[in-house]
């Protein structure tokens, strides 16, 4: 049954400022809100790309216009279900984006789970409004965090801005749909140097301690350690060469897709070169951190054992991963800030920042009040 295409403009007060949209019904019942741009709100002719409420409900009134002879894009029945752009989506990413096998494991996982609700659902009839009430119940119904909703959020944007290339769709609904505010964290909690020998102490196997001591001392991530072989630990060069990556199941590339040497410090070297002492696998392709019998470590056991080993030194219960945080705070008391980022493998300089508070400044309150002395001295009374 065809109904009478019709819509209106509206305008929201965004962070950077107030924005215009417009809603609109096509002749099937679909609810299309689109943005239409900046609004315009100071005297005078508005600059390009901004709209006043004249302009915005042109915008709108040439679109249904074009919805009315036919012509708008998305306006056909595709027969596509919301299932079958996961899947194509999912070949996309893989395929054609080429992103890494632990990314699309993830990514699968979360089309199935997006699936349970729309899966059969024709494409074209997912509205915003559906989206919103699917993130309600998702929150509801699994308790998530804020950072898990936003997840699921990216992935339904990316399913649905492929499905828009493939099969003309209307505007991607995820688009009007709020992403939830992500926490800030105050600060980064560490451990201090007795604390991580305390920790190796209490390891429940020397290769376990060894384990946690490299963590701390090289800045190496949990699946950079599970992967990491003979080979690629220089003893002639005090260097540790990171060039692979153990994660779901699967050993592939560093997480920054690059190779990268860290420095390996005198604890470190004696410690490594203790576990090699071990009557098998040891050759430069076998495991330094493996299992009994050669494999690599399960991260659920493993995680486990370190909880214990934290209480057992009456420590605080603070994640493995920041034992490589441990790192990043005390090298970048001693190294340029480029320097934490290449041996951490950070994309870049802004993610290595966040160890700057933890960079002494002695002689910054001197300079500062030599500055100030200077402008007094400079001023004439």
């Amino acid at each position: 049954m065809n109904r009478p295409i019709s819509g209106h403009v509206f305008r929201t007060e965004r962070r950077l400022g107030p924005v215009w949209y417009a809603k609109y019904r096509l002749s099937d019942g679909r609810q299309v809100q689109k943005k239409i741009g900046p609004a315009w709100t100071r005297r005078g002719r508005p600059e390009t790309g901004y709209f006043t409420k004249h302009t915005a409900q042109a915008w709108l009134d040439e679109k249904l216009a074009e919805a009315r002879r036919g012509e708008l894009a998305g306006m056909g029945r595709t027969g596509v279900t919301f299932s079958t752009a996961v899947e194509e989506w999912l070949r996309y990413v893989e395929h054609e984006r080429a992103c890494k096998p632990s990314t699309v494991t993830d990514y699968r996982l979360v089309g199935r789970v997006l699936e349970e609700t729309f899966g059969e659902v024709p494409i074209e009839d997912i509205t915003t409004a559906a989206i919103e009430r699917w993130r309600a119940d998702f929150v509801r119904d699994r308790d998530v965090t804020n950072r898990t909703v936003q997840k699921y959020l990216v992935a339904l944007h990316g399913i649905f801005k492929r499905a828009g290339r493939m099969y003309t769709l209307p505007p991607n609904p995820v688009a009007g749909v709020e992403r939830p505010r992500l926490k800030r964290t105050a600060g980064i909690d560490v451990f201090s140097r007795e604390e991580i020998m305390a920790l190796v102490r209490a390891a429940a196997s020397e290769r376990d301690g060894a384990l946690y001591l490299t963590a701390a001392f090289t800045g190496l991530r949990l699946g950079e350690l599970l992967a990491l072989r003979w080979g690629a630990v220089d003893f002639e060069a005090d260097l540790v060469r990171v060039r692979r990556n153990w994660t779901s199941g699967q050993e592939g590339t560093p997480k920054s897709g690059r190779d990268r040497a860290v420095p390996m410090m005198a604890e470190v070297a004696e410690t490594l070169a203790k576990v090699g002492q071990r009557p098998r696998f040891t050759t430069p392709e076998d495991l330094v951190f493996c299992s009994d019998v050669g494999g690599h470590l399960g991260h659920k056991r493993l995680s486990l054992r370190y909880r214990e080993a934290l209480d057992r030194a009456e420590l605080r219960r603070l994640r493995f991963h920041d034992l490589r945080h441990t790192f990043g705070t005390h090298a970048i008391r001693v190294a340029d800030p480029r320097e934490v980022m290449e041996w951490m493998g950070h994309a870049d300089l802004q993610t290595t920042q966040k160890y700057l508070a933890y960079k002494p400044r002695s002689g910054a309150a001197k300079r500062l009040s030599e500055a100030f002395a200077f402008e007094s001295a400079s001023v004439p009374a």
